[in-house]
């Protein structure tokens, strides 16, 4: 939902059924995407005068944990550009007000959920490079994969320059 108004400054409305921590991680990546927006795209100003409502859907399953930082500043810069992110890729992790990307745990397990949703793609925090490589050949063959520090790093693969 957006709701442009010139007298309000922009906002984020986040609803579901979410923890302390994830609704923490929710505020980061919209305060990180404003600031990386505007450095990017000066001349929109989307994210800077808009209310955005994210609703995490499922409300009566609780969710939380940072992990999903850099998806939600994904979203919204996609939702400002009118622009969709690459399909089948994966990134779950955990993004910095500098946009820094925080190491994950669970590597096997999302490695192997996300083959098995069809992800051709993954993005991953350099910080787990290691828990990525003990993993057998059969979970990884077929990924390309890439090891990331900072989110203008995921920018530059999801939103490809044409």
């Amino acid at each position: 939902m957006r709701e442009k108004d010139g007298s309000r400054e922009g906002s984020l409305e986040v609803t579901g059924q979410l923890g302390d921590v994830m609704k923490e991680s929710a505020k980061i990546a919209y305060t990180f995407a404003r600031a990386f927006f505007m450095k990017e795209q000066p001349d929109n100003d989307f994210l800077v005068a808009s209310h955005v409502h994210m609703h995490v859907p499922e409300g009566a399953t609780p969710k939380d944990g940072p992990s999903a930082g850099c998806t939600i500043v994904t979203a919204l810069l996609s939702l400002a550009t009118d622009t969709p992110a690459r399909q089948k890729r994966g990134h779950d992790r955990g993004v910095s007000l500098t946009g820094k990307i925080l190491p994950v745990g669970g590597i096997k397990e999302k490695t192997i959920a996300a083959k098995r949703a069809g992800v051709t793609c993954m993005i991953l925090p350099s910080e787990n490079k290691k828990d990525f490589s003990d993993l057998p050949d059969f979970i990884t063959e077929g990924l390309e994969v890439h090891f990331v520090e900072q989110y203008h790093q995921i920018y530059n693969i999801v939103f490809p320059r044409q």
